[in-house]
């Protein structure tokens, strides 16, 4: 995973530039590595959209969207200048042909003035089922044939169920190389979830404990305090699994659960991957009860603040059964691995907004402290918590001051914004620059995405053919349904809940 190259002479082409997402995460994220001077000193940015708008035009919405939504704050006139003369517009429908032909003389203009050619990043900014069309126009007019030089970066959602995701990924591969294509899931740039690999792999101090005869069990989090809100018309086609599970929290755990690789190229921590959703083991559909809890928020307060249901949102059905809360026990049927549960959740309007990673190392084998000294004890806990304070803590027990023998639990914390004096990066920094480079190791390949959806295929199957007769049932600022407890409670365990985001990095407390 070589991070220390600057790119090749590039030229970054953003289907849908006049969009949300360009203009909220692509365009800060972009001029952020231009101030880091990472950026190849030959780039060329082009925006494609069907708004009929001038090159200026077009630069000005940009800088309003840097100035809101950059790490740094609001741009400075003469650095915003310099970064905005690599900026150019092409308005035009993007099925139409003379839109494809128009973009192919502006790319052959930009080798002819550099004197070389460079390599072509096609960005597909646009709804999921716009995909196939703007792909099918750089294979018919032959702008993505160089597996060198081209590149196709694609927005999740990759499908909506296993059956699309293979339609996709079949149609994708019959245009392009594999290596072409840059599946883009956003939470793999996070800082914290690429440290997962450092942390294991860098450190000889977990590994040989990194397994079932030690660790009890695995519980990964990523709560959200606000509802739907406006998206409520593409949540309505999505809810909590799809767009959280299928994605985020299956990555988080194959990080969490891989085997150590040989080295980091990009294939070989991909097939590390691969191996441990392989591994999953399959939900039987008249088993989905057991291992799956689904639910939805209804009306409430979220501290001063109202709160709608989630069906009195915009866009959503007034009997929808779409779930915005899903918990799932997941088991990894391999050596280091089985029996030892993997606890799921990810849900809207919940207490706090945190993501995080739990794991629960099992009892001392014997204990042989006197009852009087372990009222307080507890077993060892690792949390590793990707957001909002990344920071990873390790709850040892030691002993209380005094004359007695008394245990109790004591944290060792590592923050990273105590640790490291610089801010860092946003994901997609991250994620745009190893699109420039070459580098795949953090981008989900076709074998990836339909072994993700295989796991949590049962679940969306009984989900759909029985709607939830009980929602919405769990309250906004609460931690999700009643049954989401039980599903820990039947193995005796409970989850971890963590301090409001505002207290210090790493900071847990327990609740029952």
């Amino acid at each position: 995973m070589e991070r220390n190259n600057q790119p090749q002479p590039t030229v970054f082409v953003i289907f849908g530039a006049s969009g949300d997402l360009a203009w909220r995460k692509l365009i800060p994220a972009l001029y952020n590595l231009y101030l880091d001077d990472e950026l190849p000193k030959r780039l060329a940015i082009l925006g494609i959209g069907r708004k009929a708008i001038s090159d200026e035009e077009f630069r000005a919405h940009l800088r309003d969207g840097v100035d809101q939504f950059s790490r740094r704050g609001k741009t400075e006139k003469k650095s915003w200048d310099e970064f905005a003369a690599h900026l150019n517009y092409l308005a035009g429908d993007l099925a139409e042909k003379q839109t494809g032909t128009a973009l192919a003389e502006q790319l052959r203009q930009f080798d002819q003035t550099w004197g070389l050619e460079a390599n072509r990043i096609f960005y597909l900014a646009i709804p999921p089922a716009l995909a196939e069309t703007v792909a099918g126009q750089l294979a018919r007019l032959e702008l993505c044939k160089d597996c060198r030089r081209d590149r196709l970066v694609v927005e999740k959602p990759f499908g909506h169920d296993l059956a699309s995701a293979r339609a996709l990924d079949l149609t994708l591969t019959g245009m392009f190389s594999e290596n072409q294509i840059y599946r883009i899931d956003h939470y793999l740039g996070k800082e914290t979830v690429q440290n997962l690999l450092a942390f294991r792999f860098a450190n000889a101090l977990f590994e040989p404990i990194w397994d079932r005869r030690y660790i009890d069990h695995v519980q990964i989090t990523v709560a959200e305090t606000v509802g739907v809100g406006s998206r409520g018309g593409y949540y309505e086609h999505a809810g909590a699994l799809r767009d959280m599970v299928q994605n985020h929290l299956l990555q988080i755990l194959c990080l969490i659960a891989m085997e150590s690789p040989v080295s980091f190229d990009a294939d070989e921590i991909r097939n590390k991957k691969v191996d441990v959703l392989r591994a999953i083991h399959p939900i039987k559909p008249d088993k989905v009860h057991q291992y799956a809890v689904r639910g939805q928020y209804g009306k409430g307060q979220i501290g001063t603040q109202k709160t709608p249901g989630y069906r009195q949102e915009e866009g959503v059905a007034p009997d929808s059964s779409t779930e915005t809360f899903a918990a799932l026990r997941l088991f990894i049927d391999n050596w280091r691995w089985q029996g030892v549960p993997f606890y799921l959740r990810t849900g809207k309007c919940l207490a706090d907004k945190v993501s995080q990673v739990s794991i629960l190392f099992r009892p001392v084998p014997h204990q042989s402290f006197p009852a009087s000294a372990v009222e307080n004890w507890q077993p060892n806990r690792l949390v590793i918590r990707i957001q909002p304070e990344e920071g990873i803590t390790l709850r040892i027990q030691a002993k209380q001051p005094g004359t007695r023998m008394v245990l109790a639990p004591v944290d060792m914390q590592f923050c990273y914004s105590d640790a490291f004096n610089t801010t860092a990066p946003e994901a997609y920094e991250t994620l745009l620059l190893d699109v420039m480079r070459g580098d795949a190791t953090l981008f989900m390949r076709a074998d990836q995405v339909e072994k993700a959806w295989e796991v949590i295929a049962p679940v969306l199957e009984s989900w759909t053919s029985v709607p939830a007769g009980d929602f919405p049932d769990y309250r906004p600022g609460s931690w999700g349904p009643e049954a989401a407890a039980a599903l820990l409670t039947q193995d005796g365990r409970n989850w971890f809940e963590p301090v409001a985001s505002s207290a210090k990095c790493g900071e847990q407390e327990d609740k029952e």
